[in-house]
């Protein structure tokens, strides 16, 4: 297995996998409750792992996914 992201934020991690899936990749979070009992330091990531048949093609997934969210700091459109 091959880290495909690294991060702390349950959110992004859930989202990554809920991407992943979506094109059938299957994503394995690792550490994750090491993070917890870290406590609020944060000092621990979550890791999201994927099979390295898989690795390619998650992370390009990911980087098009994340392409099309633009920037977290961009106002959003009205229509």
């Amino acid at each position: 297995m091959k880290e495909v992201m690294r991060s702390n934020d349950p959110v992004r991690l859930s989202w990554a996998k809920a991407v992943l899936a979506g094109e059938g990749i299957e994503a394995i979070e690792f550490d994750r409750h090491a993070s917890v009992l870290d406590g609020s330091i944060l000092a621990i990531q979550r890791r999201l792992m994927v099979a390295d048949d898989d690795f390619a093609t998650a992370q390009a997934v990911l980087l098009e996914a994340e392409a099309e969210l633009g920037p977290a700091d961009a106002p959003e459109e009205t229509p």
